[in-house]
């Protein structure tokens, strides 16, 4: 049995942010693939869901939602499985810390900046902006040494046991690490090479996979 749907797209780090954390709490699920880039736009049955036309968006027993963090919060929240938030408030600010670093920081440096001019213009048949790689690497470089100062000498990013940040951030590093700068720019960060080494060994992380990335 089908226990939610999430609409998106398959390549997206934030729509596989959710597929990750309903993957790590064993929830059936569906993904109802969306083009939110196709011509005229977002479909109008997706902007009846997300008005923003953004992707994702969820839907569980009729209770609709969007937005990353929220859905990954409500997965963690209304199903049984290993808890992805810790219970604290200290390690519980760290994570919402972490993820607000990632979205605010690491996802336009990262991904939207040299993961798009290094991979996604070529394949698009654009030139590489090689001005703006350079422009950007001062701030690839402060995103990591941001977060190995807030992950301290803890296992995880957020402390002790795996959690949201986590897997809000995986999405977003298996693209930064197929970029060249993206490769040596973690070389220098050992705490961030061991734990990429960890959160992309989980089954999760195999199991929600996109093709053709």
């Amino acid at each position: 049995m089908v226990d939610a749907i999430l609409y998106g797209a398959s390549y997206s780090v934030y729509v596989r942010a959710v597929r990750l954390a309903l993957a790590e709490k064993s929830v059936a699920h569906r993904l109802v693939e969306v083009d939110v880039f196709a011509p005229g736009g977002p479909p109008p049955e997706h902007l009846a869901r997300h008005p923003f036309g953004k992707i994702p968006a969820f839907e569980h027993d009729g209770f609709q939602l969007y937005e990353t963090g929220a859905i990954s919060r409500y997965v963690d929240d209304a199903f049984d499985g290993p808890q992805l938030q810790p219970a604290r408030p200290r390690p519980r600010a760290r994570m919402n810390q972490m993820i607000s670093i990632q979205d605010n920081y690491v996802y336009p440096n990262l991904i939207w900046g040299l993961y798009a001019e290094r991979i996604e213009a070529p394949r698009r048949g654009r030139a590489t902006n090689e001005p703006r790689i350079k422009q950007l690497l001062p701030k690839a470089e402060s995103c990591l040494a941001a977060m190995e100062a807030v992950m301290g000498e803890e296992p995880w990013l957020a402390g002790e046991d795996l959690s949201l940040a986590d897997l809000h951030a995986a999405p977003m590093f298996d693209l930064f690490r197929r970029t060249p700068e993206g490769k040596t720019l973690m070389a220098r960060h050992r705490r961030l090479t061991d734990w990429w080494d960890a959160v992309s060994a989980r089954p999760s992380m195999a199991m929600t996979a996109a093709r053709g990335i």
